[in-house]
């Protein structure tokens, strides 16, 4: 299975922002009452998001590279490309996770030469670190974020190891 990348544009980022996940991953959902004010967000070139389409050219998911990728709380003071990714919801569960994991890491290190990169996942998500885990991330911190209760762990990779692959 192939993918494409591709800058996100305005009718994949309205399709995103209506994306809606089941319980606990509701908190993945956009919110409703902004919807102006994310479309600018992930149209902001300075956010670094993008399209993640299959070969026919539909959107299956989307990714960042750079500070969308942080949550606030967390520590980055170690140079690494943050990495962010949300899949159509219909797609979450099928087994298809690593795949698509795999693809934006060797995405992001050739596009933006990273020698680490790292994810920041919440904690409850034990099916996304399971993902990066398998791809040789391991945890090097774990935080409250500012502001709530919600816990989230931080993962990083050598960058190096998807330029051999």
């Amino acid at each position: 299975m192939s993918l494409i990348f591709r800058p996100l544009e305005s009718e994949q980022a309205l399709a995103i922002l209506c994306w809606r996940y089941p319980s606990p991953y509701d908190c993945y959902n956009f919110d409703v009452n902004n919807t102006k004010g994310d479309l600018l967000y992930l149209l902001d070139p300075n956010n670094a998001f993008y399209a993640i389409l299959n070969l026919h050219g539909a959107l299956e998911g989307y990714c960042s590279f750079g500070i969308d990728g942080q949550v606030p709380g967390g520590d980055y003071s170690t140079e690494a490309l943050d990495i962010g990714m949300g899949i159509r919801p219909d797609l979450v569960g099928l087994g298809r996770g690593k795949h698509y994991a795999q693809a934006i890491a060797r995405y992001g290190v050739c596009q933006h030469g990273a020698q680490v990169l790292r994810v920041t996942i919440a904690a409850f998500n034990q099916r996304a670190q399971q993902v990066w885990k398998q791809l040789g991330f391991e945890q090097v911190d774990q935080f409250v974020k500012i502001g709530s209760k919600e816990r989230f762990v931080v993962m990083v990779c050598a960058g190096t190891q998807w330029l051999a692959d």
